[in-house]
């Protein structure tokens, strides 16, 4: 009889247990869902190449406590690799050349820089790409200032070389060293695809200060492939940050090289424009890579892009910089307002200029945004 009560004490008691930890876990739940609450939704969307993840990586830097060194150390083998990726792109696309062009002579390496070609050019084919050393460095320095490597860099938008390309050869021999830790810099201009989806909370004036709003800001992957990925993502969205490249105007999508960038932009800025989820959702639109625009203005034309085959140069400088920026700007607040249904109209829609590699830039963006996301908030809630 004594075993039996103790043994019925015991399940009690097991019992209570479980209803308490039962009970904490709905409380936990319930604090959870009301902080979420409180936590914008931003979506950062865009074509391949657009500079999303570079935005991504400077609101890290930014807002939150940046890379530690285990962090900065993980990129690595993606800068390697990058450099590994820039010089068979380069020594690939002047034997073609050599080939193909009238004036190929000027594309030909010279004869003792060959054989040092074929190698790299091996090594950039392997899944697995080995680390970076002083020697290889070298030799990869040695191909880089061959005159046929640097014609052919001239014509890098059409071989879909990185922008960071540039970048990375010049710092060469502190990248290849035995004892390189990657700086802020090197990680803003490394480049890996977005693949899935990755998160970050943050808050422009600071965590913890009762004046800021605090945002949850999701990335994803811009090529094709990937936007499928998307769709789970675009429900209860304060605000869609859409990237795209304008320095991109003349070259094609890396995944299919017969598709303009900018045209591909102009498609999906439309698209998403036009999906019921976001009939009240904010749209923030990031004119990207100005840093590159204001020089290639100046050397290609804005008009052999289609979408901007109307465009007329007036000046030259800074000037004809201006003049193409607003035109390009003009085209998408028109594709904005033709793509938006009637009683959409009065949804926030702003344009910002922005170069994803300038970090003060960016801080000034992001300060701009959170206001006048604020004051979309106080607006609706008739406090303004």
């Amino acid at each position: 009889m004594g075993q039996l009560c103790s043994r019925h004490q015991y399940y009690k008691n097991e019992d209570s247990e479980e209803n308490a930890q039962a009970a904490e876990i709905e409380r936990r739940i319930e604090q959870e869902t009301k902080a979420e609450k409180h936590i914008q939704k931003l979506l950062l969307l865009g074509a391949g190449e657009s500079g999303k993840s570079t935005i991504f990586k400077q609101i890290k830097l930014l807002f939150q406590t940046g890379f530690d060194e285990a962090e900065l150390r993980s990129y690595i083998p993606v800068i390697h690799a990058n450099v590994y990726q820039t010089i068979k792109l380069l020594h690939d696309g002047s034997k073609e050349m050599a080939q193909n062009e009238s004036d190929s002579s000027k594309y030909v390496l010279s004869t003792e820089n060959k054989e040092i070609g074929d190698k790299l050019s091996e090594i950039g084919s392997r899944l697995n790409y080995p680390c970076l050393t002083k020697e290889i460095a070298l030799e990869i320095e040695t191909l880089w200032n061959d005159s046929a490597i640097q014609e052919t860099y001239a014509r890098a938008n059409e071989l879909q070389v990185p922008h960071s390309g540039y970048y990375f050869m010049e710092n060469l021999h502190r990248i290849a060293d035995a004892n390189y830790v990657p700086t802020k810099e090197d990680v803003l201009y490394a480049r890996v695809r977005t693949t899935g989806v990755v998160e970050i909370q943050f808050s422009p004036v600071g965590e913890n200060k009762k004046s800021g709003e605090v945002y949850k800001l999701f990335d994803v992957g811009g090529q094709r492939n990937e936007r499928r990925k998307w769709i789970h993502l675009f429900e209860g969205v304060t605000a869609v940050i859409f990237c795209a490249a304008i320095s991109d105007y003349d070259q094609m999508l890396y995944e299919d090289e017969k598709k303009n960038r900018m045209m591909e932009a102009k498609e999906l800025f439309e698209w998403v424009l036009k999906q019921s989820c976001f009939e009240k959702t904010s749209f923030l639109l990031f004119l990207n890579k100005f840093d590159l625009f204001e020089k290639k203005i100046l050397k290609v034309p804005l008009n052999v892009c289609d979408w901007f085959k109307d465009y007329q140069s007036v000046s030259t400088g800074k000037q004809e910089i201006e003049h193409a920026y607003e035109f390009v700007k003009k085209k998408f607040e028109e594709l904005y307002y033709q793509s938006t249904a009637p009683d959409c109209v009065d949804r926030l829609f702003k344009i910002y200029r922005t170069t994803a590699l300038d970090q003060k830039l960016v801080n000034k963006t992001f300060k701009l945004v959170d206001e006048t996301l604020r004051r979309r908030t106080l607006f609706e809630a008739g406090l303004l």
